[in-house]
């Protein structure tokens, strides 16, 4: 009992560790030797052009019995070696292939595996009060019409949050090239950092915008002088302060503030904030010519636009500014504008 014991032990360690290109040489191994037995025992009908097929369903135990051995000699190599040992393999090869399988999934999940992705949103740190709702809301908005990847990349030991819905990277360190490049960073075009310390969050920045400056990049920040120098090394990315001493201040003068806000920035419900890029082919128009047709026809409030293309929106500009194309629009709708014809606009 105990020899069994040990080689059972034995064979398992074996076949655990086994690569597959030991299995595929024993499936060889296996599959000529079987053919050659069958060939001395005169199992003519079983060594033709059917052996594979009959091979693999008499070593899976499945026998269609439409092939069988005729000789004494030929039922009694399938009865004690190719059956046993077919079934063997068998067992081995699937088992392989099931544990590869849920090994690639679990190296999703724990964020082991290099992604090969574009024009994706990253959202690098994590912070455990913000980023699962941010993610959840850009979830819900690329699903609308934009159709892009979000891949989390962070320096936690922890697991997907969403799994199936977005991809995720487990970087040893957020500073490293090659790590954030496991999240195809030079290839993205939104990068969304906010760390559980705006230290490293800083940090993280200056690295990433060294590896791709002309991704949209914006950081959160609540040390306002942060901010500032980042801005000094990075001059196109995005600082976003912590706003919630302000957002008290205004709901306290103004109440229901607060509500109005969480209206305009969540896509979830209610009417929200959207913006726009005018095309490039276009004559260039009045803010007036664009509000009433946008109000009219797509239910949508103009409420800024960005006239010099500087990153910073001119908000509630007057009806006889300029619109040049190329700048983005941001407007108030209940949905993305996607079918905006602009050819009506301009003419009118």
């Amino acid at each position: 009992m105990l020899l069994f014991k040990g080689l059972r032990k034995l064979l398992y360690r074996h076949f655990k560790n086994m690569r597959w290109q030991a299995v595929f040489a024993l499936l060889l191994v296996y599959g000529l030797s079987s053919w050659l037995l069958l060939s001395y025992a005169g199992e003519t009908s079983l060594t033709g052009k059917d052996f594979l097929y009959w091979l693999l369903v008499t070593a899976s135990t499945v026998g269609y019995g439409d092939l069988s051995p005729e000789t004494t000699l030929g039922k009694s190599i399938t009865a004690f070696y190719i059956i046993p040992f077919g079934l063997g393999m068998f067992a081995l090869t699937v088992g392989k292939f099931a544990a590869f399988s849920a090994f690639q999934w679990r190296k999703g999940v724990m964020g082991l595996k290099d992604l090969d992705l574009q024009n994706h949103i990253v959202v690098v740190g994590w912070n455990e009060q913000r980023t699962l709702p941010l993610l959840k809301l850009l979830r819900t908005e690329t699903q609308q019409n934009l159709n892009r990847d979000i891949c989390l990349c962070v320096a936690e030991e922890m697991e997907n949050p969403m799994p199936g819905s977005i991809e995720f990277v487990r970087a040893l360190t957020l500073n490293d090239a090659d790590e954030l490049e496991r999240a195809s960073i030079t290839e993205a075009s939104t990068i969304i950092i906010d760390c559980a310390r705006d230290d490293q969050t800083l940090s993280a920045a200056l690295n990433i915008y060294n590896l791709n400056a002309s991704a949209h990049m914006i950081a959160y920040f609540r040390d306002e002088s942060l901010s500032k120098l980042l801005k000094q090394h990075c001059p196109t990315a995005e600082c976003t302060p912590s706003v919630s001493t302000e957002m008290m201040v205004k709901t306290a003068m103004d109440p229901g503030s607060s509500i109005l806000h969480h209206e305009l920035l969540n896509a979830t419900t209610g009417m929200t904030q959207y913006s726009i890029i005018m095309p490039e082919n276009l004559p260039e128009i009045s803010v007036r010519d664009l509000y009433v047709p946008l109000k009219e026809n797509y239910g949508a409030t103009l409420i800024a636009v960005d006239l010099d293309n500087d990153g910073k929106p001119e908000v509630n500009p007057t009806l006889e500014k300029r619109i040049k194309p190329g700048c983005a629009i941001y407007y108030i709708a209940e949905n993305r504008l996607k079918d905006l014809d602009w050819s009506a606009i301009t003419a009118s």
